[in-house]
């Protein structure tokens, strides 16, 4: 059995320990810079749903859903999801590719339907429906908290005999004839077989000690806690809507969660941002989505969430091993994706390093690709895809 240090505590790292030591590994070390979920987990959105474009994503989300709703018997702790149904609005000319695309996610296996303005109404009868042609539907979809994963995950791996160094930060990868063999740390060497990088926007400086890069951007998102319109919740149910380029999702004491579909990139460190959004941008999110929502109108402000995502060029994942560096994996570039499937991935990635058979296929996500040329081009993609 390989010595395997996983650097990162979020969802993602935490998902692979768990993962591993569940899969028999006998020698796993996690180190993070802060502590479980402290980094950009606990800033997540957490929305879990299965509406994507790519089928091995759809995939992915749909196991994951799996372990979110059976979090107790899967993981031994108390549950976690909290399910509000999800909508996906796209505009009116690009019907036919949403169309296309739940029709994918059906096949794949998801509970999702195609509905109409009526229908949404009667789903959400507050809400403006004027410019849908149709959307998507997904009853059993909701919510979680990134921090809560990521603590659940790691516990339980430790529980089965997995080390952990809390604050301890890793300044570079330790290199030796093109091979990793472990990782400097601000508290010494930690020396294994096998490196898997789980860390976020801070993985393409790590990379970099080692002469290897990746294509990942951080760019810098702004989200706002809404407290409950005067007459009561003003949405009940989760949704991304490309009319109004914004996203949003009940809030489990009360209120809404509500977030924008990008942000800016230039001259974003990850170790030093803002966290408060300004406001300006958080009364324009607001202004857009009570387009959708009036009564978003009447809600008030309770407070902000910042964070930063990893994004990758085509913003899907890099899963795997890097060409021409053998000892290290890489779990990066999620694109904002990754609280949702990282049950999921978790899994992949001990699997791989325990070069088991993998139970689902994700060579599609290879850190590799966009040195081939292959970024990934899903077939019914939406323009804010």
């Amino acid at each position: 059995m390989p010595e395997i240090i996983v650097v990162g505590a979020g969802v993602m790292g935490s998902s692979i320990a768990f993962h591993l030591a569940e899969q028999g590994a006998r020698s796993v070390t996690v180190v993070d810079a802060r502590r479980a979920g402290e980094g950009m987990s606990g800033r997540s959105s957490a929305l879990v749903r299965m509406h994507y474009t790519f089928e091995p994503e759809v995939r992915l989300a749909l196991d994951s859903l799996a372990y979110f709703r059976n979090w107790p018997e899967r993981v031994g702790r108390p549950p976690v999801f909290r399910e509000c149904g999800f909508v996906r609005i796209v505009p009116a000319e690009e019907s036919d590719l949403l169309r296309k695309n739940v029709e994918m996610q059906q096949a794949c296996g998801a509970e999702a339907e195609v509905i109409t303005a009526d229908d949404l109404l009667g789903i959400e009868p507050g809400w403006r429906a004027d410019d849908v042609v149709a959307a998507a539907y997904e009853p059993r979809a909701g919510y979680g908290d990134g921090a809560v994963v990521a603590g659940d995950f790691l516990s339980r791996a430790r529980e089965m005999s997995v080390a952990y160094h809390p604050n301890t930060r890793v300044r570079s990868l330790i290199e030796d004839g093109g091979r990793v063999r472990g990782v400097a740390t601000d508290e010494g060497k930690v020396v294994g077989d096998l490196v898997i990088l789980a860390t976020g926007v801070w993985t393409r400086p790590l990379l970099g000690t080692v002469g290897v890069d990746l294509p990942i951007e951080a760019e810098y998102h702004e989200v706002a806690v809404l407290r409950d319109a005067p007459d009561g919740p003003a949405a009940h149910t989760a949704c991304i809507d490309s009319g109004t380029r914004t996203y949003f999702r009940p809030e489990s004491g009360g209120g809404l969660l509500l977030g924008d579909f990008v942000g800016p990139r230039d001259g974003i460190d990850p170790d030093h941002f803002p966290q408060s959004p300004r406001e300006p941008n958080v009364v324009d999110m607001v202004e857009r989505a009570a387009r959708r929502v009036p009564a978003l109108a009447e809600a008030g402000i309770a407070r902000g969430v910042t964070g930063i995502y990893d994004m990758s060029p085509d913003a899907r994942p890099m899963l795997g091993p890097v060409a021409g560096m053998e000892g290290l994996l890489v779990a990066a570039g999620f694109s904002g994706m990754g609280f949702k499937i990282c049950p999921a991935v978790g899994r992949a990635l001990a699997e791989m390093a325990l070069r088991e058979p993998q139970t689902l296929d994700i060579s599609a996500f290879t850190p590799d690709r966009f040195a081939e040329g292959k970024s990934i081009i899903p077939p019914y993609g939406y323009t804010d895809d």
